[in-house]
């Protein structure tokens, strides 16, 4: 009998969900800093996917050494490049670990203007195949459109952050939007909002309560989740100016909304 394709093995674990400064941010002086509760100290915001077809990395923040030795991070495959900010690629020379332990050159995607900036950040790792991977090298994948990859079919959703675009994901198996994943985004354009009618899963940026020019607020989020019809919801990208537990407490029960944290695994 054949296999059904979209009740197959997909987990996707949430690395960091921190801003850009990390959560505690560095020399601020809050009761945050005493508290507990791991969930509110997170690191730079990324994830990995493991699919049956091959695992995927999306983003490398500066964080991702620390993030890998925590979730025990053997392979990637290929990584997902969201946009060229400090916090989503700093960390991307330690990319070669796996380079050299896989003995092969890494496959990367994202959009032309973020391949264009990585490559002029990190040049030394591009050009011909080396003859050792004990250094990193990365072959670049323009993303422009949906594209097969992992056993996955996976859809780029272009959304403004700022002066620039950034490209979250949904990923597709067996016919079935399984998941998406959008950090970073100051609105969800609705050409996106309709490719992610009936997600199962979302994890969205949900930086703070308060408005933000480049980013979502916690409430847009909860908007954006209540019009797709997401199975459910989880906030990334998340500031340090409330405590995990408090914030949880606030969420509406009429949508199923989670706050993420550092190393949630997320079985979609």
């Amino acid at each position: 009998m054949a296999s059904d394709s979209s009740a197959s093995p997909l987990q996707l674990t949430l690395l960091g969900t921190g801003t850009s400064t990390g959560v505690p941010m560095l020399g601020c002086d809050y009761d945050a800093l005493d508290t507990s509760d791991p969930r509110d100290r997170r690191t730079r915001c990324s994830a990995f996917l493991s699919a049956p077809g091959g695992t995927l990395l999306i983003d490398t923040t500066p964080d991702l050494w620390h993030q890998a030795h925590r979730e025990q991070l053997r392979r990637v495959d290929a990584v997902l490049f969201t946009h060229a900010h400090a916090d989503h690629i700093m960390g991307f020379d330690d990319l070669r670990g796996f380079c050299l332990h896989q003995q092969q050159s890494m496959p990367i995607y994202g959009s032309a203007a973020t391949l264009t900036a990585i490559q002029g950040f990190f040049h030394y790792a591009f050009g011909p195949t080396p003859e050792t991977y004990g250094y990193v090298h990365a072959v670049p994948h323009v993303v422009d459109g949906p594209f097969e990859l992992a056993g996955l079919r996976i859809v780029p959703l272009p959304a403004p952050h700022g002066s620039l675009t950034t490209y979250g994901y949904l990923f597709e198996l067996g016919g079935t939007k399984r998941a998406a994943y959008l950090s970073d985004v100051a609105e969800v354009p609705p050409p996106v909002r309709e490719a992610l009618q009936g997600v199962g899963t979302l994890v969205i940026d949900g930086l703070r309560e308060q408005p933000h020019p480049t980013h979502l607020c916690i409430d847009s989020a909860i908007e954006v989740a209540r019009e797709v019809g997401a199975g459910i919801t989880y906030l990334t990208h998340l500031t340090h100016h409330r405590r995990h537990q408090e914030r949880e407490a606030d969420l509406p029960r009429d949508v199923p909304v989670r706050l993420a944290y550092d190393g949630l695994r997320l079985d979609i």
